[in-house]
């Protein structure tokens, strides 16, 4: 049967008609009862708050969770009257939940429901590894260093391969590592771990067992292993008796040589990190915490990839979480769940992108919104009306120092006009490994040093107040390296460069300034640069001259 054109449109005005007539009765049914209603179609649906409830409980009951918050569940449903639905929230209720009632069209609930992912994907995509606090507790007591993990690992060359996995991941664990590198090379696999932001040789691990743990390793993911040439993306988690979960997240590359694997490891002590731990000197922090109060406006964390952007935002979350605020998040992905705030994921096949996401946000009236990261025009612009509107924003950005934050929203095609009053604070940072307080030794400071010091600390504003006297009697440290750290270091702290927008930089930007104008406008206003917190850092014996160069360079 041949169909025209113009029976194509028909038919989709008469859809489109039937939709809003569906709409308007349910808009009805919420006025009558005296509910709010919900069209989702422009609401964000939290794949997480989905699974409270089966899918085939939710479609008996007319309704489904499509948010929650603390003890409180966003509950949409076609009605409240409904003896189904009615059992469903005495259910929810009695296991000790708060029920905020949404009443939606039937358009809207199929939209809920067929966010639920297939079965099938649900045992992709929860793929564990259980690894019990007994056999832990025996691999800490074994592995100690990389040298210790080497040769458990190639004592476990032979075995099965899901226990070669079991031991590269419980050595991240303990190791304290942030991602486990598989390296296809020409003889054999190069293995490699992140310990505090620096590649570490492992081994070299023979060709034919890497095929097993490929193998392995994608299964857990929910990746293809029919699929070599296209690079794949998936994840998993690491539980143990206490149920504690660590997220795992993989990545799959096609290579010369083969597929190489990076697995970074997602450790949810992350998102307890305070300011204070991130090693935010005491004046940085008034700053800071003052900023926070602000009910409105703008924070931008900036700075290269793992510089530690997206911890300092979770700190800052950390910071102001009360029952009292709502809080919503548009990640790409989300790395780490917060108890308490609303997290959704960009998901640009379904249309859920950072720039229509951000605006279906807006409407679920929050009041601070953290957007992943500003990439192109439209989400700059929609977050910073956002923050002129009444709604606190943080994000990132990737620029070098604070002041370029300014210069690249113009270079976006954000207008001066809209930038200025919308931001409170530009953050820079990178991170700086700690320099191991058990084996650290401190010599006397050199006078080519002291010199250096004291030209890059001259100007510094009178809220800054050094622990450490700076003179030719002052010691700086040196890493050495124990069986208690890596190479001489232990851990990471930030060091940042922090600009607070007063009115006099709030006038500079209206006239489109180049960085070496706001820069001299950032100092005058009092700006500590990264390069003088470094130094700071250095003289308090907290990281090393050597560190500070290998992070920021020579100053």
């Amino acid at each position: 049967m041949m169909v025209f054109k113009g029976e194509e449109k028909q038919e989709e005005l008469l859809a489109k008609v039937r939709r809003e007539e569906e709409e308007s009765r349910a808009k009805l049914l919420a006025e009558k009862m005296n509910f709010p209603y919900l069209d989702l179609a422009f609401t964000p649906i939290e794949s997480d708050a989905l699974k409270i409830i089966p899918k085939e409980k939710a479609e008996k009951a007319g309704g489904g969770v499509i948010n929650k918050e603390y003890k409180t569940l966003h509950l949409v449903v076609l009605n409240p009257d409904d003896k189904e639905t009615q059992l469903l929230i005495a259910e929810l209720e009695k296991s000790g939940y708060l029920i905020k009632i949404f009443i939606v069209s039937e358009n809207s609930l199929k939209k809920a429901l067929a966010a639920y992912p297939p079965t099938e994907e649900i045992k992709e995509i929860t793929g564990q590894v259980e690894i019990s606090d007994k056999d832990l507790l025996n691999f800490q007591k074994n592995i100690t260093d990389i040298e210790t993990l080497k040769k458990i690992l190639e004592d476990l060359f032979k075995t099965k391969a899901s226990q070669i996995v079991e031991a590269f991941l419980a050595g991240a664990l303990i190791l304290k590592a942030s991602d486990i590198h598989f390296e296809p090379e020409k003889e054999n696999i190069r293995i490699r771990l992140r310990l505090d932001g620096v590649l570490e040789d492992v081994l070299n691990m023979p060709a034919p067992i890497y095929s097993l743990i490929l193998n392995r390793i994608k299964l857990l993911s929910g990746l293809k292993l029919n699929i070599r040439e296209k690079a794949q993306d998936g994840r998993f988690s690491i539980v143990n008796e206490n149920n504690n979960n660590i997220e795992i997240r993989t990545s799959v590359l096609p290579g010369a040589y083969g597929e190489n694997i990076v697995m970074r490891v997602l450790d949810p002590l992350v998102t307890t990190l305070s300011l204070e731990d991130l090693g935010i000197r005491k004046d940085d922090l008034e700053i800071i915490n003052r900023e926070l109060k602000n009910p409105t406006g703008t924070i931008l964390t900036t700075g290269p990839t793992g510089s530690g952007k997206t911890t300092t935002l979770y700190a800052f979350i950390k910071k102001i979480l009360t029952p009292d605020i709502k809080i919503i998040t548009i990640e790409d992905p989300i790395e780490y769940h917060v108890e308490g705030i609303s997290q959704t994921q960009v998901d640009p096949g379904k249309g859920y992108t950072f720039e229509n996401g951000l605006r279906s946000i807006i409407r679920q009236d929050p009041d601070v919104i953290l957007v992943g990261e500003i990439r192109d025009y439209e989400t700059a612009e929609t977050a910073i009306h956002a923050a002129l509107t009444g709604h606190l924003v943080f994000s990132t950005l990737h620029t070098n120092d604070a002041v370029g934050a300014v210069p690249r929203l113009i270079d976006l095609g954000v207008k001066p006009v809209v930038i200025a009053p919308a931001i409170n604070l530009l953050i820079a940072q990178r991170l700086l490994r700690r320099v191991c307080q058990k084996c650290v030794e401190k010599r006397p400071i050199t006078k080519e040093e002291l010199g250096n010091f004291k030209k890059i600390l001259s100007g510094l504003p009178e809220r800054v107040v050094l622990n450490n006297e700076l003179s030719e009697k002052t010691k700086i440290p040196e890493a050495q390296g124990c069986k208690d750290c890596h190479n001489g270091y232990s851990g990471r702290i930030a060091a940042l460069e922090l600009l607070e927008v007063n009115n006099d930089v709030e006038r500079l930007i209206l006239k489109s300034p180049t960085e070496v104008e706001l820069k001299e406008a950032a100092l005058k206003t009092g700006m500590v640069t990264m390069s003088q917190d470094a130094v700071i850092k250095i003289i308090d014996g907290t990281t090393t001259i050597e560190e500070v160069e290998r992070v920021i360079g020579r100053s």
